[in-house]
Order: C-alpha cells, then structure tokens, then sequence
C-alpha cells in the first residue's frame, strides 16, 4: 500500500497523485496485422466502406434499391450474357434492374483506443495508473505513425472525466496524464456511460474508425447514476457498448485474494477477455492491446 504522509491524509478527498512510469520505446510486432501494413504508409487497420472513398477491390448486387456506386465493369459483364434477348430500338446496350452491380471498397481506418480507468482508492492504484500512463504513451509513439488515436477517461469519486481527449499528440498526452489524482469512491457506471457517448460521437464525425476500449477497473462500482443499483447499472451500460459492436479488453484490478469475480463478470457483459493485475506492466499491455487490434 502506498504509505501516507501529510500531504495525502485525506486520499479519498481525489488528491494523491502518481506518477508515471519511465516511457520504454515500443517495438513493431510480428503480428499479421502489421505484416499486412508494413510496406504500407498510412493506417493501420483496412476495412469495407459504404462511402465512395477508397480502393474498388470488387463488385456485389445493391444493397438497397438505388445504386450511388455504380460498377461499370460489373454491370457490363451481367449484361452481356443477355444482349441478344432484349430490345435494342434505341439504346446499343439494354440493361436491366438485374444487371446492376455496385463497387465494394476498401480503405485504411484508424483505431481509437480509449482507456478507462479506476482511479478510485485501492491497493493496487499506483501500479494501476503507472502501467496505465506507460501504455498510453508508448502507443501513442506508435499511433503516430499509424494515425491511431488514443484517449483517457478516468472515473473517480462521483463522477468521470475525459482527461485526454482522442489524440495523437504525444505532446498533449504528457500534460494530460501528469496531474491525474487518485482516490474517492467507484462510479463505474460514469465511466462507462461517457465511453458510450465518446464513441457514438467519433461514429459520426469518423464513421470508419476502428473502436477499442482498455477498461481497469475490479468491477466493484458503489455509485450509480440512477435509483438502479450500481452494479445492475454498469452492466446495462456495457451491454449498450456490446451492442455498439466495440470491441473491449478488462483488465481485473482485484487482487487475487480479494477477487469476487466482478470484473469477469462485468467482462463477460462487453464479450470480451478478462485479464488479471499480474498481466498489467505497461510493455505487456501495450502487446495486448495492439493484439486486440487485429
């Protein structure tokens, strides 16, 4: 346990603050992600679009009733087949409805990852939020290149806060995680409500990032913001991330003697795996978070 001095007697007041842990330089893994985009500038991550942006890599029958991306090519060679069947009074080719194919593309997103931490007082706080703060920013180093962001939301006392906005910025990062305080009660239920709303509002200004949320915490959230018990609370919350199709990472911050299987429970709300305190140095999350990423 952290010892007590005079400055923090009143810890549960928010007012400790914890540094973090010296930065270590990441290195490019091996990984079949990276494999597919290492010779690549640009984004990490390739997905399907809807919108007329990105690569024409093949073509399928329209999803809806009006093709906004026709597939010339496509269309063509649906047609062709049929030519000698159909009236050609005035047109040289005679397409129908059928024939038409729109474009299916591709084009590189970029992941948002959004840490979620437990800053409430227990045990296992200072190396919760050092292994916190190293990760962060030894993945933004690497967001850097890849055009990745990354954010911070920290729920203490009776509230969250989104100390770190999403960003790339090394710079901002540094200034944004140099003053956390620590301590107070767990509104779970805060922390994750605001990490359903960040990532709604990025679904609409950005529609084709990659979500990611790196959630610390024992799960043991005591304040709710409702007349809902706080625990029922939180887990319709992650319910709604689970719905929102985010794919999520817990990291359980009980110590094992302690552990009622909360955060496995809480885990298992956001389908996602639950990994202990013991996997929590800021080099081994860093993996797993990039691991997730695939």
């Amino acid at each position: 346990m952290v010892p007590q001095t005079p400055q923090d007697s009143q810890w549960w007041e928010g007012g400790q603050k914890i540094q973090s842990k010296q930065e270590f330089t990441t290195r490019r893994l091996d990984t079949q992600l990276d494999r597919l985009t290492r010779n690549q500038a640009g984004r990490r991550s390739r997905t399907k679009t809807d919108r007329k942006r990105g690569r024409y890599i093949q073509a399928r029958l329209p999803r809806q009733s009006k093709v906004t991306d026709l597939a010339f090519d496509a269309t063509l060679r649906a047609a062709a087949p049929y030519q000698s069947q159909r009236d050609h009074t005035h047109v040289a080719l005679a397409l129908e409805k059928g024939d038409l194919r729109e474009k299916v593309r591709v084009r590189r997103s970029a992941n948002l990852i959004i840490f979620v931490v437990d800053a409430s007082w227990s045990m296992a706080v200072a190396e919760r939020m050092e292994a916190t703060k190293g990760a962060i920013m030894s993945l933004l180093t690497d967001a850097y290149q890849r055009r990745d962001r990354v954010g911070l939301i920290v729920f203490n006392k009776n509230q969250a806060n989104l100390v770190l906005p999403p960003t790339n910025s090394v710079q901002l990062a540094k200034k944004a995680l140099a003053d956390i305080a620590v301590g107070g009660k767990t509104p779970l239920s805060a922390g994750l409500l605001m990490a359903y709303e960040v990532f709604r509002q990025e679904a609409f200004t950005h529609p084709d990032v990659i979500p990611l949320m790196i959630l610390l915490t024992d799960g043991a959230g005591n304040v709710s913001l409702s007349d809902i018990p706080p625990q029922d609370e939180a887990h319709r919350i992650a319910d709604l991330i689970a719905e929102s199709e985010v794919r999520s990472l817990v990291i359980n911050m009980e110590h094992a003697a302690f552990d009622q299987g909360l955060a496995r429970l809480l885990a298992d709300r956001l389908h996602c795996p639950c990994l202990s305190l013991a996997d929590l140095r800021a080099d081994t999350l860093y993996r797993t978070v990039l691991e997730r990423l695939e």
